[in-house]
């Protein structure tokens, strides 16, 4: 399962629908942190979260995960598109990863394969 924070409806929707097609469960959330509501009730295997939210900003939902002992071992995707090549502003909070805005979503899910451990399918 993976919990997505995106502010902005059109992007959380197709963030999401890319998701679910390529076979993840996936939480939505509109702010950070209702996004960390989400991860602690769902325990994730994954979080994809843009930067500039309400409520909570990305990077700190960053720390927050970080910060607690049961959640900080899930790889976090920042995508923004906010942050400048070169910064370490996403690194620095706890980020496994930086996608920059604009990226089409098999960027977003070549990354998730690389951060998530391979499923064994149930044949």
């Amino acid at each position: 399962m993976i919990v997505v924070a995106e502010d902005h409806d059109d992007i959380r929707y197709v963030l999401k629908r890319s998701l679910e097609r390529a076979g993840h469960r996936v939480v939505a959330a509109a702010d950070g942190a209702s996004a960390l509501e989400a991860i602690r009730e769902h325990r994730p295997d994954l979080v994809v979260t843009d930067v500039d939210m309400p409520r909570m900003t990305g990077l700190d939902l960053c720390r927050a995960i970080r910060a607690d002992d049961t959640l900080r071992h899930i790889p976090i995707v920042v995508a923004s598109g906010s942050l400048m090549p070169g910064d370490n502003l996403a690194e620095d909070a706890g980020a496994s990863a930086t996608l920059l805005k604009p990226f089409v979503p098999a960027q977003l899910l070549a990354l998730i394969a690389q951060l998530l451990p391979p499923r064994v399918s149930a044949d």
